[in-house]
Order: structure tokens, then C-alpha cells, then sequence
């Protein structure tokens, strides 16, 4: 069960996907919203048009087809090897009635695309055990949501240190845009998720300064603001 936050009646489908992909975790192209006996809510319609009242509970289901709700499911859990048979690497001898028809470079941006959600959900759920796993068989920790979000924005914005740590040490870029211009510090702040925030923040000071130590950092800033008078009766006036 997850609360969001902000719901309004004029909100439309979409705009409550767009949310669920941080606050769940699931790509919202993944996602089939349904309220109690009503069919697939449609994107374009608004939470009013459905009747959907003040703490209403819609159901998220992951869309049936080429294996996603099995991969979705086994993310959630975290498992590093049941994940390992679901075609998160090349290796994998898994297929769907879709990917038997898939050859060559078809396949392997199927499997990329896997791969991806896969790093997403675990990083959202807080496993770094399969996030470690998924980085060491190529998942890319650049590739986005439609909402164009990476795997540091979901574990940015659900405060998964553990996992933040990973991403950084993979290649994860602190200052990547979404399509609502948040980066994962941004989304971390607004989700009150401050360890995060100050962990991305320091990691981007440090890549800026060209250092991996964090002591040499801040010895470099109070040396910094001792050459520039700090402290100095001068500097107090």
C-alpha cells in the first residue's frame, strides 16, 4: 500500500502515473490503474470523471504481456537469482512469445530494456544485493523511465543509501533532468529524504573538486575560506 500525496479531482491518469513511478516505483508505461469494478483507467481521464473519492484505493497492476509481471514481482523481492532467469543479461536462455522473434541487436535492447526496470524497482525497494547484481551483468544506470528518470531518482526519492552508494560507484549522474526538470538530489529534498540529498550533494562536490577522499574535500574548502579571510577580524566586519 503506497499514499500520494497532493491528489486533486482535476488530476488526470497520466499525471497520477507520472507520481505512482516514484512513489511505487513501476515505469508508468508498466502500470494499469483500476478503481473497484471499473475497467483500465484511461490516461487522458480525470480522477473526477472515475468518481474516485478521498482516500479511494486504486489498484496498480502491471500490464500482462512478454514476461513483465513475472520480472516486475521478482524486482520487488529482490532476489538476485530469480532474477537471473527472467533475461536481465545476455546469457539468459529465458524468452516470451514476443522475444523468440527477436534477433541480434532486437535482442539485446530487449534484454537492456529488462535490465533497466529490473535496476529501477530493486533500487527503489532498497535491495543492493540485485542492484549490485544487475550492475555487474550491464544494466544501464543511464537509461530512463518515459518520464525520463534513472535508478538514482527512485532510490533517491525512497532514501535507499545502500543502493545510491552503488549507482554513484557506477556511473550515475547526480545532475540528470526528468521531464518535470528534477534531478535526484531535487527529488530527494522534496521527498524529505536528507541523507540522501547530503550523500549525492557531497559525491558531486567531490567529482567536482577531482578528489574520492571526503576529508581532503573539506580540508580543501577550510583552506579555501582561511586564504579568503574567514575567521579574520576583517572577514567579521
Amino acid at each position: 500500500m503506497f499514499q500520494v500525496a497532493h491528489c486533486h479531482s482535476d488530476m488526470t491518469v497520466r499525471e497520477l502515473k507520472e507520481e505512482l513511478e516514484l512513489v511505487v516505483g513501476v515505469p508508468l508505461d508498466l502500470q494499469r490503474l483500476q478503481y473497484l469494478d471499473q475497467g483500465v483507467l484511461m490516461d487522458d481521464t480525470t480522477l473526477k470523471f472515475h468518481d474516485v473519492v478521498p482516500g479511494g484505493i486504486i489498484s496498480l497492476c502491471i500490464w500482462h504481456y512478454d514476461g513483465w509481471t513475472e520480472l516486475i514481482l521478482a524486482a520487488v523481492e529482490g532476489d538476485p537469482s530469480k532474477l537471473s532467469c527472467l533475461a536481465v543479461d545476455e546469457d539468459s536462455v529465458y524468452q516470451t512469445a514476443n522475444s523468440k522473434h527477436l534477433g541480434g541487436e532486437r535482442r539485446k535492447e530487449w534484454i537492456c530494456q529488462r535490465a533497466f526496470v529490473a535496476l529501477y524497482i530493486t533500487s527503489h525497494r532498497g535491495h543492493p544485493d540485485a542492484v549490485q547484481y544487475l550492475l555487474e551483468h550491464g544494466a544501464d544506470c543511464l537509461q530512463r523511465t518515459p518520464m525520463g528518470r534513472t535508478a538514482l531518482h527512485a532510490a533517491g526519492a525512497m532514501g535507499r543509501l545502500d543502493c545510491i552508494n552503488l549507482l554513484l560507484n557506477y556511473g550515475a549522474s547526480v545532475t540528470d533532468k526528468d521531464a518535470r526538470g528534477e534531478t535526484p538530489m531535487s527529488i530527494a529534498r522534496r521527498m524529505n529524504r536528507r541523507h540522501s540529498e547530503r550523500r549525492m550533494f557531497l559525491f558531486y562536490w567531490m567529482t567536482k573538486s577531482g578528489t574520492t577522499d571526503p576529508k581532503k574535500l573539506l580540508a580543501n574548502q577550510v583552506s579555501h575560506r582561511v586564504k579568503g579571510g574567514f575567521g579574520s577580524k576583517k572577514g567579521q566586519i
